[in-house]
């Protein structure tokens, strides 16, 4: 019997579809620097050697899929596009899908809560379309200062009964591991005010490969977060592991992703990853992070983690099972 999946950790910028994205491209008038859509599919997929980290693929998603998503059209028929996929393609029956209304308004061109609400159009039409479970997690970015998250949050706030779950705090940790453990103090109100008012919080940690734990367990510390994005370098420090096991914060492996954008040397390693994590108590579940963007699938993740001995049958079970308990979507 086919597993029903969960997915906690996709980003709207990596899963819509290259042919979705370049029809969108050609109704909203843009010049793209390609001569056909094979090379499209190209400039929009990491493919395995296209990147040698974290920034890499950073960069493609920044650069092109969430400018070509950025309007209240595109915006709509992007979330409708993934859920629907994900449930067809995958069987996702419940998907949090994360996205950052203010770098889908044009720079302020466009009005953010028109964005934010087109968005929740397309979940809407594809939750009843489909009777899968979903929700919208508003992701804060750390390139921007305090007022935009700021702002961010509290629009997370005004939509936490229409379908917005929760906030996360994503980009690349390499400046904020430059500017040492005072670089969380920006965002501790912000999540104390989320916690507050009711809103899950989860935070993009320990992904970058040559890092150690000390952004995971700072992040804990400080921000105090229901889950954490990625957070796979805690698996090499033991205090990092006895914190998360003791506050119960829940991590969202990415596979695929962790492989491609060099995060872990190969399968081995995340397979010494995920089971060391284990091990010690600490809850894990599996994503995708971009399927498309990726070149991957939920199904696909599993049968990867599989497949290659990562975890056995019955921890895939249990991950799910995770996935399930630990949802911002109750």
């Amino acid at each position: 019997m086919a597993r029903e999946l969960i997915d906690l950790h996709i980003h709207l910028g990596g899963a819509v579809a290259p042919h979705i994205l370049w029809s969108i491209a050609h109704q909203q008038g843009f010049k793209l620097p390609v001569k056909n859509y094979q090379e499209f599919v190209e400039l929009i997929t990491v493919r395995p050697g296209r990147v040698s980290s974290l920034e890499d693929y950073l960069a493609i998603m920044h650069t092109w899929t969430e400018k070509i998503q950025s309007s209240p059209m595109a915006i709509e028929r992007s979330v409708y596009e993934v859920i629907g996929k994900e449930y067809r393609g995958s069987d996702v029956t419940q998907i949090e899908l994360r996205f950052n209304p203010m770098k889908r308004n044009l720079h302020s061109e466009l009005d953010l809560d028109h964005i934010i609400h087109a968005a929740l159009r397309g979940m809407d039409q594809a939750t009843l379309e489909y009777g899968v479970k979903a929700g919208l997690i508003f992701c804060l970015a750390r390139e921007f200062d305090h007022h935009l998250n700021s702002i961010m949050l509290e629009k997370a706030i005004k939509y936490r009964n229409r379908g917005v779950v929760g906030i996360d705090l994503a980009g690349t940790e390499r400046e904020a591991l430059e500017l040492k453990p005072e670089v969380l103090a920006p965002y501790q109100d912000l999540y104390e005010r989320a916690r507050k008012m009711g809103l899950k919080t989860t935070v993009h940690t320990g992904e970058t490969a040559g890092t150690g734990a000390e952004g995971v367990i700072s992040v804990v510390e400080k921000l105090n977060p229901h889950r954490i994005g990625h957070g796979i370098r805690a698996a090499y420090d033991e205090s990092a592991m006895k914190l998360l096991k003791q506050r119960e914060v829940i991590l969202e492996l990415c596979p695929t992703s962790n492989l491609q954008t060099k995060a872990v040397e190969d399968v081995k390693e995340m397979a010494h990853i995920a089971q060391t994590l284990i091990d010690r108590g600490v809850k894990i579940t599996i994503n995708t992070d971009g399927p498309y963007l990726l070149d991957t699938t939920m199904r696909q993740e599993i049968e990867l983690v599989e497949k290659n001995r990562i975890l056995t049958a019955e921890q895939i079970d249990q991950t799910l099972a995770w996935s399930r308990q630990y949802s911002f979507i109750q």
